[in-house]
């Protein structure tokens, strides 16, 4: 029975992680042609750091999920299994993953920033100071992840395959000390303090969000949400809460199975495929989740931004007819109005409108 469990485990990760490069590659793909070049009630600044975060998952996809875990489930000998490919592929890896996280982090931090002081909102929501805030963010992220072109060295395995035994190079983690230290940086860099600063700037957001409300009557604060730049701002803010969220829950699973793989059975006899250990299938389970929230982010926008779900709908069936869409906090159309007629008062450079015509 348990050998059913562990091989019908292997089938799943085997059709898993296939399926995630199929959906999440054209989806991540998709959202960045749409943020970028439709109206989805986002900032400037939101759409550099959004379409930004959806091209370094695609690499993530490509690097991680459909060259790592796809093929080393469906051939037996990846092409990265072999100098300088296995090398090479790590750097790739760890420098998408860093960017990812940290895409998230400071797109964050820069919202608590904006809603915090003035001078900040004057200075980060130019886009020009994103766009290179981005690309330092990539930049930096594959400096740092250089190192980990060492952690894994080709070394000869033995397998037997119908009936002969035949040797391949294989690409294996360096058991040694320096190998163990990188990781565990990597995995605090990449997990670890950015899990922290989400928590920790969403929890001051919603603090300030709070405290500003209280300051005005339920009228006031009718009006304000009224507001193109308002509605915007908070229609940014939920999106970003949503992303932040997926992304703390996806990622812990992995942080703590990790950390109990690296300290309680960080040996040498150890086999990590021997699924019939817990710990090995709860590790594996985890690098689904995580693996999941590169893939995830397009379903997100359509759950949550309105604009987003409107545009889409139009981009797909071809509707040439642009709509003005409204708050996707209260769902409501915005109205237009246009001037039918008016009449010019005797003090010259009065007008006074005397009809207003609904457009809807």
């Amino acid at each position: 029975m348990e050998g059913a469990s562990i091989t019908i485990f292997v089938i799943v990760q085997k059709i898993y992680y296939p399926l995630l490069c199929i959906m999440g590659i054209p989806a991540n793909l998709f959202t960045f042609y749409m943020i970028c070049f439709h109206k989805c009630g986002m900032s400037n600044t939101a759409i550099v750091y959004l379409s930004c975060l959806a091209i370094v998952d695609t690499f993530y996809v490509l690097w991680v999920i459909l060259i790592d875990l796809t093929l080393t489930f469906w051939i037996l000998q990846p092409f990265w299994h072999s100098h300088p490919w296995c090398g090479i592929l790590g750097f790739l890896q760890y420098g998408a993953l860093y960017s990812s996280s940290w895409i998230v982090v400071v797109f964050t931090i820069e919202r608590y920033l904006i809603l915090r002081s003035t001078a900040a909102k004057s200075h980060f929501s130019q886009a020009w100071v994103t766009k290179l805030t981005c690309i330092a963010i990539v930049l930096v992220s594959h400096v740092v992840s250089v190192p980990m072109a060492w952690i894994n060295v080709v070394i000869p395995v033995d397998f037997t395959m119908d009936g002969k035994n035949v040797t391949l190079p294989r690409c294996r983690y360096r058991d040694e000390t320096y190998s163990t230290v990188l990781v565990w940086i990597a995995t605090f860099l990449s997990i670890g303090i950015p899990i922290v600063l989400v928590i920790i700037f969403n929890s001051l957001i919603s603090y300030h969000l709070c405290r500003a409300s209280n300051l005005f009557t339920k009228e006031e604060r009718r009006v304000m949400h009224g507001k193109s730049t308002r509605g915007m701002l908070r229609r940014t803010i939920l999106l970003l809460g949503t992303v932040s969220v997926t992304f703390v829950v996806l990622s812990l699973p992995r942080f703590v199975t990790y950390s109990i793989l690296r300290t309680q059975y960080n040996n040498e006899s150890f086999n990590r495929n021997d699924y019939s250990i817990p710990i090995n299938m709860a590790g594996d389970l985890a690098n689904m989740l995580q693996n999941l929230n590169s893939t995830t982010n397009f379903l997100l926008y359509c759950m949550v931004s309105r604009c987003f779900r409107r545009e889409m709908v139009r981009v797909v069936t071809c509707n040439s007819k642009a709509r003005e869409l409204g708050s996707v906090l209260t769902q409501t159309t915005m109205k237009v109005f246009s001037v039918v007629d008016h009449k010019t008062s005797s003090n010259p450079g009065i007008v006074v409108l005397i009809n207003l015509k609904q457009m809807e």
